[in-house]
């Protein structure tokens, strides 16, 4: 899976459980119901099923995991392997999740956790003695 697909099925996964909390869940359950629907006809229910669970769950605990980490992240990180599972096996989806990511999920989020609008993708193939210098920001080098 391509560096674009992973940005893609991480952006998504975290953007669907923070809006899970939001008063726009059910229209954020329904697009990514209707994304599973697309490959998975059999599997939609579950899915948004499982939606609803992690929304009860995050609603109704402010626990941490003997790992330290909270329920927030751990939920995330199921959704981010579930759209990178979806991803890798239906790559024909990333236009319709990413229009789902921009339409519907992140129009739930507060300001404060938006994610930024694109994504990053570097690619180098450097030969020889050449030195590659990326960044998707300021960058400052100073060599002698």
């Amino acid at each position: 899976m391509d560096a674009e697909l992973l940005a893609l099925a991480s952006a998504a996964g975290t953007a669907v459980v923070s809006a899970l909390t939001t008063d726009l869940w059910e229209r954020a359950r329904a697009s990514v119901g209707a994304l599973w629907e697309r490959a998975y006809p059999d599997r939609a229910t579950t899915v948004q099923a499982d939606l609803t669970d992690t929304r009860t769950l995050l609603l109704t605990t402010d626990e941490v995991t003997p790992g330290g980490t909270d329920i927030e992240e751990v939920s995330a990180q199921e959704w981010r392997l579930r759209f990178r599972r979806l991803l890798s096996t239906h790559p024909d989806l990333a236009q319709e999740l990413r229009r789902v990511l921009v339409e519907e999920l992140t129009p739930a989020l507060p300001a404060q956790q938006t994610p930024q609008s694109g994504s990053t993708v570097f690619h180098a193939a450097p030969t020889g003695h050449a030195r590659v210098y990326q960044s998707a920001g300021d960058m400052n080098i100073n060599e002698r």
